[in-house]
């Protein structure tokens, strides 16, 4: 399938105008009370909170590129509220009832980010949706069904999530083959780009300066070194998700792990009409290999998905471009989902990488001994848990006690990734194994092929 665009960061920057300019860099030395890498949603949250909490507090924020030159910028635009991490994995060294405060804690984000938006003047297109996972054969019906059911055990409000039957299903969104579907509700989309420059703004406008074009070589106790000088400050926040690895010391904390989206040419409004779609939902599959698609402002469609899992020795992408193969990949789930778009052009396409750690489980925390923070490892769900992790560190600098500061993820400690070939080897095999499983459950294995399981444990997913 042919592109228009390929890379240039994403297509939310193309439909803001194009990229920003950029920032001035770090002048010179400087000393801080905190000193923030990386001017993302996890940093750029952090300096907000802080600032909001005492406006005394001089906080610097350092970013390489821009910000929003990552994650925050290129991500599907789910503002989910998600919790899509193991609850087992936190209750080894948590209780029940805090991995339930976890869960209502990161529900709350939406409200949070919608709040702050609308306090702020935040344009950012966000629209409360409902999140609909559609199932297209037997056993991703079960996982659904099963879903469910595990959400109601998890003490989810029963008026948040419902089964939908194939025939409510369709009315919903006219999937192609569709035998049923899981919703959840109180989620959000947004233009992801328009956040995170807004929420930029917001942060300056607080008397946070973001500087940009400047490289972070080391940082540790006190000292943040980078190519424009050095920052000096008794608290550093890593707040880089996704290119924690290229920092020395850091090449096996968190895996960073490709995902890739194609985005349509504006849908005419008789295509609409064919395809349904009227309540904007986040749509997303029961497969295994899972894709991400909304409906955007101006009437696209997007279409996510993981692609080339991972790059060799943690490498991240080239000039934001992807594969043709995973443009070709993701417009062949977009058409066999919807079949109705075979006739659509495809605008634009781009990458990133989010950050994994070894258990998949995200974790923040704030090491009061050297004065270094951390939070990220949100294996997709960056853009609300961010604001939770923003709030979180927030509190844990200013030495608060409260809610969030007792939740499981705060200060967890994970085992590092294998080193090279084992966890190249490990990712690709996994994803090799979910595609498979995918095929054979769509040619018509009646139950969740084994070959899932296998992947699962080969990576501790």
């Amino acid at each position: 399938m042919d592109v228009k665009t390929n890379g240039n960061i994403s297509f939310w920057y193309a439909d803001i105008g194009g990229l920003p300019q950029q920032r001035a860099p770090l002048p010179a030395d400087r000393e801080a009370d905190v000193c923030i890498i990386g001017a993302g949603f996890t940093g750029l949250w952090t300096a907000y909170y802080l600032k909001k909490a005492d406006p005394s507090l001089n906080v610097v924020v350092v970013e390489r590129e821009f910000a929003g030159f990552g994650a925050s910028g290129r991500n599907g635009g789910w503002l989910s509220g998600g919790f899509g991490w193991s609850r087992e994995k936190y209750l080894k060294t948590s209780t029940r009832g805090a991995v339930i405060d976890m869960q209502r804690a990161m529900a709350g984000t939406v409200d949070e980010v919608i709040r702050v938006a609308e306090a702020e003047g935040i344009d950012a297109d966000i629209l409360r949706a409902d999140n609909i996972t559609v199932a297209t054969n037997r056993p991703q019906l079960e996982r659904a069904r099963e879903e469910y059911q595990f959400y109601l055990d998890w003490e989810m409000p029963a008026d948040r999530i419902e089964m939908l039957s194939a025939e409510a299903a369709e009315r919903r969104i006219r999937i192609a083959d569709i035998q049923g579907a899981f919703v959840i509700r109180d989620m959000a989309r947004v233009q992801p780009a328009k956040l995170v420059r807004g929420l930029a703004r917001v942060v300056e406008g607080l008397g946070v300066p973001i500087f940009e074009g400047t490289s972070v070589t080391r940082f540790e106790k006190g000292r943040v070194t980078t190519d424009r000088g050095t920052v000096r400050a008794p608290v550093v926040i890593r707040a880089t998700e996704g290119f924690t690895a290229g920092f020395p010391g850091e090449e096996r904390t968190w895996l960073p792990l490709n995902s890739a989206q194609i985005v349509t040419e504006p849908v005419p409004d008789a295509l609409w009409k064919e395809i349904g779609w009227e309540g904007h939902e986040l749509l997303g599959d029961a497969a295994h290999a899972y894709c991400y698609a909304q409906r955007t402002r101006e009437g696209r469609i997007t279409m996510g998905g993981r692609g080339v899992p991972y790059r060799f020795g943690s490498k991240t992408d080239v000039n934001r471009r992807t594969q043709q193969a995973t443009i070709d990949a993701l417009h062949a789930i977009l058409t066999r989902l919807l079949p109705q778009t075979k006739p659509l052009k495809i605008d634009h396409a781009w990458c990133g990488v989010l950050g994994v750690p070894r258990d998949w489980c995200t974790t923040t925390g704030f090491d009061r001994s050297t004065g270094i923070g951390w939070a990220g490892g949100y294996v997709g769900l960056g853009v609300s848990s961010s604001n939770l992790a923003g709030r979180t560190l927030a509190d844990l600098v200013l030495d608060r006690q409260t809610e969030l500061t007792g939740l499981p993820w705060v200060n967890r400690t994970v085992r590092k990734w294998e080193p090279e070939p084992f966890r190249w080897l490990g990712v690709h095999s996994m994803y090799q194994l979910y595609r498979i499983a995918d095929e054979r459950e769509s040619a018509g294995l009646p139950q969740t092929s084994k070959l899932a399981a296998i992947a699962d444990t080969i990576t501790g997913h």
